[in-house]
């Protein structure tokens, strides 16, 4: 299980990388994992206010259908929008190329957690 320890992460499973005040959101390789293969992405509207720990995004897979929660407020400012012809990136390159989307963060969820908080959490449901 691949838990890069420069990101923070929800107990949902979604990942956070912070870079100034823009945001970049996916979900974890454990969630990748478990959904299976990824059919289907539904991504947030660029311009579309987000708060922390609502749902923003759908992800799809052969199994499931899995809301994906933002871990920050604030206005999306980019979707990925490569995933609707290539999903399999979300479970290929779920840290790189499957990224979801971009927040103009306002706030952070107060429920973030550093990657050994994370991992404690993903082998408790492994």
């Amino acid at each position: 299980m691949n838990i890069p320890t420069d990101l923070q992460y929800l107990s949902s499973h979604e990942w956070l990388r912070l870079e100034g005040d823009t945001a970049t959101v996916g979900i974890t390789d454990f969630a990748q994992d478990q959904l299976g293969d990824v059919v289907y992405v539904e991504l947030p509207t660029v311009g579309q206010m987000v708060v922390a720990g609502n749902t923003v995004a759908v992800v799809e897979s052969v199994k499931t259908a899995s809301d994906i929660y933002s871990p920050v407020t604030g206005k999306v400012l980019e979707v990925n929008s490569s995933l609707t012809d290539n999903t399999e990136w979300v479970n290929e390159s779920p840290f790189d190329k499957g990224w979801l989307f971009k927040v103009a963060v306002e706030d952070l969820s107060s429920e973030l957690m550093d990657a050994d908080e994370y991992q404690k959490v993903a082998e408790a449901e492994a």
